[in-house]
């Protein structure tokens, strides 16, 4: 494809704000009728300033965002008065990235009140808190938000900022999905010193945020045959990605052992009996469950992979959107993250959660056997299980908003009873997941 030329107009999508990397995403029509993603890419300007190499953004923001990094569509942004051909220029390592990782979360869980137990115990917020429990203002979280989501100069970091235009540049790439039942969308980058700008297939079909159980089980068994395949290994390919992202998330962890904090009415109302026990062991065992993943078999894996990046064509092939963070993981790590999140935005019942891991886990081990994986598929399942523990930081985020008086769920106005409801069975089903990767 080729990028839009002549007037355009353009409607903005969705994408995660936090963000440093993007930009903005939008909807281009040219004015021929044809469509596109435009999303603009941006370089680090300067190394940030808290948290260690991935950064931390604090509860409020952390959990307002709940892994939004998937854009609605394909994900693109742009800015008006993209760059033209004589500004571009490639900037990739002109400017430096992130600084080098922090030990936080390295030697173990945060403590949290009560003798949870880990090395370090993180503060609430890198910029203040105020109230009981170190409650965070919305206002803190917009500012520091940021931090935790700078982009990374450094080819290896989990977001890296030029990682997506590798992507998409690069033909292996694009074949080593072919017959998989997954498609890379059509593209074409454009560079200019300080960013660049994907141009994307407007992809048409069924969003993510409409599959059905069988879409689900298809898109398990595409990223099975996909991942049995020999992982492409380049300088941009992510790596330690789960401990780097999930180790420094800032939130108030010191909730998890506040009887205050457990006894809002959102909580004590919505979440199921035995939770707290359980959610502290999980946090307790962290490292632990980290461990069990990085000494798993190793895929080449998407790393974000959830319903707001995928679309099933009407041929049945799912175009796989945002490969922001793609890199080494753990065979089955994409699906410990894909199916609790479908959950924790509200586009599964969570009640049906249980039907939803089994049959993708079943269609997973399936498409590994088809492309050629002689694995121990109870090796994967565990992978599987303890990979969620991504999600450790995810409650106490809760705790730290429950008293909020409006609550949101991918960006958009939500039932608070529901949304407490049907995330306080997903985290229990995490910790129980957990739990069980623990005993082996």
């Amino acid at each position: 494809m080729s990028a839009p030329h002549g007037p355009t107009t353009a409607t903005t999508l969705r994408h995660n704000p936090l963000n440093a990397v993007t930009a903005t995403v939008e909807r281009i029509t040219d004015e021929a009728g044809r469509t596109y993603i435009r999303k603009e890419l941006r370089a680090p300007t300067q190394a940030p300033v808290a948290a260690g190499r991935a950064g931390a953004r604090d509860a409020v923001g952390e959990v307002q965002a709940l892994d939004a990094v998937g854009e609605a569509q394909a994900p693109v942004s742009g800015r008006a008065g993209a760059p033209d051909a004589a500004g571009r220029a490639r900037a990739r390592d002109a400017v430096g990235g992130a600084q080098a990782p922090e030990a936080v979360g390295r030697a173990g869980a945060p403590e949290a009140a009560g003798g949870v137990g880990g090395a370090r115990r993180l503060k609430a917020s890198p910029v203040g808190s105020a109230g009981r429990g170190g409650r965070l203002r919305s206002g803190d979280a917009q500012a520091s938000g940021v931090v935790g989501w700078a982009a990374s100069g450094e080819l290896r970091h989990w977001n890296y900022w030029g990682r997506e235009v590798e992507v998409y540049r690069d033909r292996e790439w694009r074949e080593g999905l072919a017959g998989t039942g997954l498609v890379l969308p059509e593209g074409e980058v454009e560079e200019y010193s300080g960013g660049a700008v994907l141009y994307l297939e407007d992809v048409v079909g069924k969003p993510g945020t409409e599959f059905s159980l069988a879409d689900h089980a298809a898109l398990a068994r595409a990223c099975g045959r996909w991942q049995a395949r020999p992982a492409l290994v380049r300088p941009w390919t992510s790596e330690g990605f789960l401990r780097d992202y999930s180790t420094t998330r800032v939130v108030p962890w010191e909730l998890l052992g506040d009887d205050d904090a457990w006894k809002q009415p959102l909580v004590a109302e919505n979440w199921p009996v035995g939770l707290r026990d359980s959610w502290q062991h999980l946090v307790a065992h962290r490292d632990e469950l980290l461990t069990i993943v990085e000494q798993s078999p190793r895929a080449g894996c998407h790393l974000d992979l959830w319903v707001c990046n995928l679309i099933r064509r009407s041929d049945g092939e799912i175009a796989l959107l945002d490969w922001a963070f793609a890199g080494d993981g753990a065979v089955g790590e994409d699906l410990g993250n894909h199916i609790p999140d479908a959950v924790f935005d509200l586009f599964w019942p969570a009640e049906r959660l249980p039907e939803l891991a089994e049959t993708c886990i079943d269609n997973y081990l399936d498409g590994l056997r088809e492309g050629g994986w002689r694995g121990d598929p109870d090796v994967v399942r565990r992978a599987v299980m303890a990979s969620t523990v991504k999600y450790a930081w995810l409650l106490p985020g809760l705790l730290g908003r429950a008293s909020d008086p409006s609550h949101q769920a991918y960006h958009q106005e939500a039932d608070s009873q529901h949304l407490f409801q049907q995330r306080g069975l997903a985290l229990s089903f995490v910790a129980d997941w957990c739990a069980e990767a623990l005993r082996g």
